[in-house]
Parts: C-alpha cells; structure tokens; sequence
C-alpha cells in the first residue's frame, strides 16, 4: 500500500520520491506564479503581458523534455515516437 502511493508513480518518471515531490513543488509555484501574474494583467492589463503564457510554454517545454528523456532511459537511449 505505502509503495502503490508514494512510490509506484514516482518510479514510472525514473525518480526517488524526494526527487518527485521537489519537482511537483517546483511546478506547482511556478503555476502559482503564472496565476498571479495572470491575474494582476486580468486587472491592470499593461502588466505581465506575456508572463504567464512565457511561464506555461517553459513548464509545457520541461514536461515535454521530461517525458522524451523517460522515455529514452525505458528504452536503452531511443526516444519513443507518436
């Protein structure tokens, strides 16, 4: 049971669970971040005009690069193709 929650997913993106949890950390303040941003331009439209989709596109782009190097590791170093 402990390893089916706090492991099992973990271990499918190739990491330790304090590996998985600093990484999730960072991405939730950087979604954190986006808001904020997203919000203040929602409210005084001169600011952050790109700050949130410039921080979402980066994320979209880590996570992408995430999962191609995953996929390599699984596969002994070629990425798999859709």
């Amino acid at each position: 049971m402990i390893h089916r929650l706090f492991l099992a997913h973990p271990e499918t993106v190739n990491e330790t669970f304090l590996e998985h949890f600093r990484f999730a950390l960072v991405f939730a303040g950087s979604l954190f971040a986006a808001a904020c941003a997203a919000i203040v331009h929602a409210v005084i439209p001169c600011l952050f005009e790109k700050t949130a989709s410039r921080i979402v596109l980066r994320l979209a782009d880590r996570l992408q690069n995430r999962t191609r190097h995953t996929s390599e590791i699984r596969t002994g170093g070629q990425a798999l193709r859709s």
